[in-house]
């Protein structure tokens, strides 16, 4: 008996060395390379879109700056590719992106067959439909035998089909995997609906030639929880970039911005907020991380509601409200864990 116990402790020690071992292999290897490679959706306003200067702007790239910030303490070591929702899973599958940060719903078998890890929800969504205005068309009852654009490899297919059928309706899909080939069918009238996000409707309608020609249908037939991920075998990356969304809802709360994270730091008596932002030595070192980098990410992107205003918020073209995505003190579902 007492050979066996030390035979299972052997074997566990075993066990727990090659899991630490592998567990920061993709760590490691962002370190070595000296950047972050962050898969993001085809050009979508407010998510991840080149400006003019061909900056990569948007709440997703926001996410992957975020990161890269607390691991190098650099936002601009963060290398944007972009994935089509078809490919995103095969690209971080085969290591060609480190993460993906581009309008990906955490579902039960995402979570559990393809092997990914979720990190914490950036923005609650929900499927919708838009039709054109001068169809007359006022709910998502009225489309049985509609055309409808949808783009593979989603939830929405999925949604779609389970929404007419449980309407005892029909429907005729479109099927179109590029982001701008899909909006411009719609546009042109090929399709009667597109389905998608809210938020992403949001962002199609903001580039139609005349977003007044298209409305979005009142009803919300799904739940989309958008989520960064990574792959499985890494807890050191995914922790990372667990506390960073955690660390933006957190800046938010007490009240932390890009204006103020470096004052704040230097003066603060708060004792959680001295340990928040690195006044505590040592208080990161399980996570891998800097003292400062909390800091480092404020600085690169600000709080979690400036990236949200700054992206998809009232006063941008997609005009989003916060709702349910305003902090859990306000009535909404943002949460952090203490930084303890």
């Amino acid at each position: 008996m007492k050979g066996f116990l030390t035979l299972a402790a052997g074997l566990a020690a075993a066990l727990t060395l090659a899991t630490g071992a592998q567990a920061g292999a993709v760590l490691d290897q962002i370190r070595a390379r000296g950047e972050l490679r962050c898969g993001v959706p085809q050009p979508s306003a407010g998510w991840a879109s080149p400006d003019n200067r061909g900056v990569m702007r948007g709440m997703d790239a926001d996410i992957c700056r975020a990161v890269a910030a607390a691991i190098f303490g650099d936002p601009a070591k963060a290398t944007f590719v972009t994935t089509t929702s078809a490919n995103r899973f095969p690209a971080l599958q085969n290591g060609e992106v480190d993460m993906l940060s581009r309008q990906t719903t955490w579902t039960f078998s995402r979570d559990t067959t393809l092997g990914f890890q979720f990190a914490p929800t950036i923005f609650y969504d929900g499927q919708g439909l838009m039709v054109h205005a001068r169809s007359g068309i006022k709910s998502a009852k009225e489309l049985d035998g509609a055309t409808i654009c949808i783009q593979p490899g989603t939830t929405t297919e999925l949604n779609i089909a389970d929404y007419f059928r449980a309407n005892n309706m029909r429907f005729n899909a479109v099927v179109i995997e590029n982001a701008d080939e899909i909006r411009n069918a719609f546009f042109s009238g090929r399709c009667d609906v597109y389905t998608t996000d809210r938020s992403d409707l949001a962002s199609a309608r903001a580039v139609a030639p005349d977003p007044k020609l298209f409305v979005v249908l009142p009803e919300v037939i799904s739940k989309e929880p958008l989520a960064p991920l990574v792959r499985h075998g890494d807890d050191q990356l995914f922790d990372i970039v667990k506390w960073t969304v955690f660390a933006l809802i957190e800046a938010e709360e007490m009240g932390l911005t890009q204006a103020n994270v470096e004052r704040m730091a230097a003066e603060t008596k708060d004792p959680a907020m001295m340990r928040f932002l690195g006044r505590e030595a040592g208080f990161s070192r399980g996570a891998q991380l800097s003292d400062t980098w909390v800091i480092n990410v404020i600085k690169a992107v600000g709080n979690y509601s400036e990236v949200y205003e700054r992206n998809l918020g009232p006063d941008t073209a997609l005009g989003l409200a916060r709702g349910v995505n305003n902090l859990w003190t306000k009535g909404g579902l943002m949460y952090s864990p203490p930084f303890r």
